[in-house]
């Protein structure tokens, strides 16, 4: 500010309200000042002036790297958050990199609010971090911690798929669970109670695994081994989420099964890549944008009112039939 004010002829103080846009200045003092400014390449550190007023107006948000719903996410975050004259910082988790990592570099830059995407911390941990600062978890129930909450409701999105699986003749449905990861396990207890609830507890069967490709991967090579070996295939795959559902089809496409005539597969998300591919995912939708924007509000009314209550956002999924599904092959064949 000192190098404008000099190289304009007005005092340091005017080059402040210039920038400030605040009365004082002429519109010709206003237009030499922004020039000058903008020949010496100078620009105004918003967030120091924010800082000095004790505010950062930065929203922090942890999401894992490569997670194709984290990135539809973020699309929302980004925009409701402007809307509201938020800036946003991102922190990543990866291998090597965990969630405290991740959320104490965004508090260390000063957020003023942390949004966890697919948290998998301790519910006493997140009871903490909420104690400690603003906290909104997404894509997870988190009863008795201290901070809010946006998630679909699990086990009707999970419904919805067993019953378009059922009504497509499927008995022999398999889930594969997303391990620890957020809201496995609602879904693989409402995988539980939709097979009782058709008859076909005695055809239950759920296969390890977690939310990466990797997990689909290897619970198909377990699956191709088994018919190899003598087994039957099951006639559809109700995946953890969709990156599971895609790496499942690897293996089998590789093996000649042919989905959905050899078998259905049905993922949960409705990331942007499910409906990319070839003949495109049956999968559950969760609204990204929706989740998005409850979760910067949430965040954003806490910051007006720390009193507030914890409170859960729970939205409604919906199926979305594409490609992946179709009549189970004896169903088929009769």
């Amino acid at each position: 500010m000192a190098d404008v004010a000099e190289k304009a002829g007005v005092s340091r103080a005017l080059v402040s309200i210039v920038f400030r846009d605040q009365p004082g200045a002429s519109q010709e003092t206003r237009e030499r000042v922004l020039r000058v400014a903008d020949e010496i390449g100078y620009r105004p550190d918003n967030a120091a002036r924010l800082l000095a007023r004790g505010r950062s107006r930065t929203l922090g948000v942890m999401f894992t790297a490569h997670h194709t719903f984290h990135a539809d996410l973020l699309e929302g975050i980004y925009g409701e958050a402007e809307r509201l004259g938020y800036d946003v910082l991102l922190s990543a988790t990866a291998p090597g990199r965990g969630e405290s990592k991740a959320v104490e570099s965004l508090l260390g830059h000063r957020c003023e609010a942390v949004i966890l995407l697919g948290t998998d911390a301790a519910t006493a941990d997140l009871d903490a971090l909420g104690r400690r600062t603003v906290a909104v978890a997404v894509g997870r129930r988190v009863p008795g911690a201290r901070l809010d909450s946006v998630h679909s409701a699990e086990s009707k999105g999970i419904r919805q798929a067993m019953d378009h699986l059922v009504e497509l003749g499927h008995r022999r449905i398999v889930h594969i669970d997303g391990g620890r990861g957020p809201g496995s396990a609602e879904r693989r207890r409402a995988y539980r109670a939709a097979m009782r609830r058709h008859g076909l507890e005695s055809e239950l069967r759920v296969i390890p695994g977690d939310h990466t490709e990797l997990s689909g991967i290897e619970a198909g090579q377990l699956l191709l081994a088994e018919r190899d070996s003598g087994g039957r295939l099951p006639t559809a795959v109700l995946a953890g989420n969709d990156r599971c559902a895609m790496g499942l089809l690897m293996p089998l496409t590789r093996a000649g099964v042919e989905v959905p005539r050899d078998m259905s597969v049905v993922g949960y998300d409705d990331s942007h890549l499910s409906h990319l591919m070839p003949i495109g995912l049956t999968t559950v939708r969760q609204d990204a944008v929706l989740m998005a924007e409850c979760a910067v509000r949430f965040a954003v009314e806490r910051l007006d009112n720390e009193e507030l209550e914890p409170r859960e956002a729970v939205l409604d999924p919906k199926l979305v039939v594409r490609g992946t599904s179709g009549p189970a092959p004896d169903t088929a064949a009769g």
